[in-house]
């Protein structure tokens, strides 16, 4: 019987070798935030001049390009998919290859989707990867943490007792992969509480800001984030 080896994982590796840290944005439910989290960091860490990119996997529900106003973005093939840059943040999507459509891929196959994506992109040097992940504890999920150990997992809930209540049931998951999980962040925030690595404190301006970097940068929800990307840059256990 012959035994099939996938010589992708170690692709995968050479694609990310020259990304020194990479921080994986998760929400374990839909409507916490993480996008607009994984945007904002992902423009922080560009602020403060450091090399970032920021990769979509959420197949089903991509945003990050609304929230950048990157739609009409599309990565240039040379020996691979060169991410284009989006407000200087090397940005790729599973967007790009669904024309802003949803893409209806369950089990093995959105595990290879996933693994194929990560296969064909370069990276080239960086020091920050911001991966927004697919929603929930998925085959997608598991597929990135298996392809990428290293990450550090970054969890997001919101003040709703039923998101932390998900959060905390899907964190014992990952919590027996030994991934590193700094602490939780608390998204839309609405008065100070102890217990979380970082607060994001509600603002009504920033849906309005969505789509529009420019406008995304002023408001406070951004600056929240801002102060988030410099405590995950000090935090020596990343």
């Amino acid at each position: 019987m012959i035994k099939v080896i996938d010589p992708r994982p170690s692709v995968v590796s050479q694609r990310l070798s020259g990304v020194k840290k990479i921080i994986a944005v998760t929400g374990f439910k839909g409507g916490v935030g993480k996008s607009g989290l994984s945007c904002a960091l992902s423009l922080a860490f560009t602020e403060k001049g450091f090399k970032t990119g920021l990769f979509d996997l959420d197949f089903s529900g991509a945003s990050d390009h609304l929230i950048l106003g990157a739609g009409n973005l599309f990565p240039r093939e040379e020996k691979g998919l060169l991410p284009p840059y989006a407000h200087g943040i090397k940005f790729m999507t599973a967007s790009y290859f669904s024309s802003n459509k949803a893409i209806a891929l369950r089990g093995a196959s959105i595990a290879c989707a996933i693994k194929e994506l990560f296969t064909v992109t370069i990276w080239g040097e960086l020091d920050y990867l911001i991966l927004d992940m697919p929603p929930g504890v998925s085959d997608a999920a598991f597929e990135v943490m298996n392809l990428i150990p290293s990450a550090v997992l970054l969890p997001v809930q919101t003040p709703c007792g039923l998101s932390a209540e998900v959060l905390k049931r899907s964190l014992e998951v990952y919590e027996k992969g030994k991934f590193k999980i700094p602490g939780i962040v608390q998204n839309m925030a609405v008065s100070k509480e102890k217990g979380f690595y970082s607060q994001i404190f509600y603002d009504k301006k920033w849906p309005k800001a969505a789509g529009k970097a420019d406008k995304l940068i002023k408001t406070s929800f951004y600056a929240d984030a801002f102060r988030l990307a410099c405590k995950l840059d000090k935090d020596g256990s990343l």
